[in-house]
């Protein structure tokens, strides 16, 4: 049997066909390398079937000619998925800590911090639209506005920001509205952080404590002294770095605010906003509320 000559060429396996890659039969020669492209070949992938991309990426229906609604649109779906993140987040967070589990509650107020950071990302395609951009589309919106998203309300319940008049644009969803329901009679996360801190001995007053947890939270300066005093105390407390976590999740909310402010100004200016809502005017008023306030004055007395 002759041999191969020392300078004949290594056999990689067959020819390419003409008009194949040469890369698709390297994959197909080389199993341990490639793809099982078999998968999925008699249904749908397990990938779509986990995903669901294939829902995802049928939901738009944009409403006008206009290139840019479809711009607007994803990027408002994508804003609602986050939120159903961060929502479970803080929840997590708030049964970790109704049960003294401060490991499990950081870790996921920490995971939170990076998801707001993306969900505040989700603005830059639409941070620079011009009053002529959006009004290309905006009449697509009808009275649709994002005060109406239920996610988003629910993030804001779990804020301590509790209003019974925001589940009125629910009503006709009885999925949404028993969902904001409930969150509206459930502890805040901030609720349940000072609950923690009095279970562990702090002068938490217990009008704090047993306060309707359906009303709007109020800032309370004997909280404040609370995190004055934890404040003031070894830096390398967990106390201290629950407080910084916190912090770090509202400081990102008042950057989300701010965002979400300073792109509406700069799409329509001063006027009516969508849904019936003030527009500029509601947003700048809600850019002033502080997350957790007593996080924020307590630094003034340490």
């Amino acid at each position: 049997m002759s041999q191969p000559s020392p300078i004949d060429p290594p056999d990689h396996g067959p020819a390419a066909p003409a008009g194949c890659p040469v890369s698709a039969v390297a994959a197909e020669s080389d199993p341990p390398f490639a793809p099982d492209l078999r998968i999925g070949s008699s249904s749908t992938t397990p990938y779509e079937d986990y995903v669901q991309a294939g829902v995802l990426t049928h939901l738009q229906q944009p409403l006008s000619d206009d290139p840019g609604e479809m711009v607007f649109l994803v990027t408002t779906q994508v804003m609602e998925l986050w939120f159903t993140v961060i929502v479970h987040e803080w929840r997590t967070a708030a049964e970790a800590l109704r049960r003294d589990d401060l490991p499990v509650a950081m870790d996921a107020l920490r995971r939170s911090a990076y998801e707001l950071e993306a969900l505040n990302a989700a603005w830059k395609p639409l941070a620079r639209l011009t009053p002529a951009q959006f009004n290309a589309y905006r009449s697509a919106l009808g009275d649709g506005s994002g005060f109406q998203s239920a996610m988003y309300r629910r993030m804001e319940f779990l804020l301590g920001e509790k209003s019974a008049s925001m589940l009125v644009p629910h009503r006709g969803s009885p999925r949404e509205h028993a969902e904001l329901s409930k969150a509206l009679q459930e502890p805040s996360l901030w609720d349940e952080v000072l609950r923690m801190l009095a279970r562990r001995g702090w002068a938490v007053p217990e009008a704090v404590l047993e306060r309707d947890p359906a009303v709007r939270y109020e800032p309370d300066p004997a909280v404040e002294a609370v995190w004055a005093e934890i404040y003031a105390g070894s830096q390398e407390s967990e106390l201290v770095r629950l407080g910084e976590a916190l912090t770090d999740v509202g400081e990102l909310v008042l950057r989300w605010r701010n965002d979400h402010l300073i792109a509406t100004w700069r799409a329509m200016g001063a006027k009516m906003g969508t849904g019936g809502s003030a527009g500029v005017a509601w947003l700048e008023k809600r850019a002033r509320k502080n997350v957790f306030p007593e996080l924020w004055t307590a630094r003034s007395h340490v």
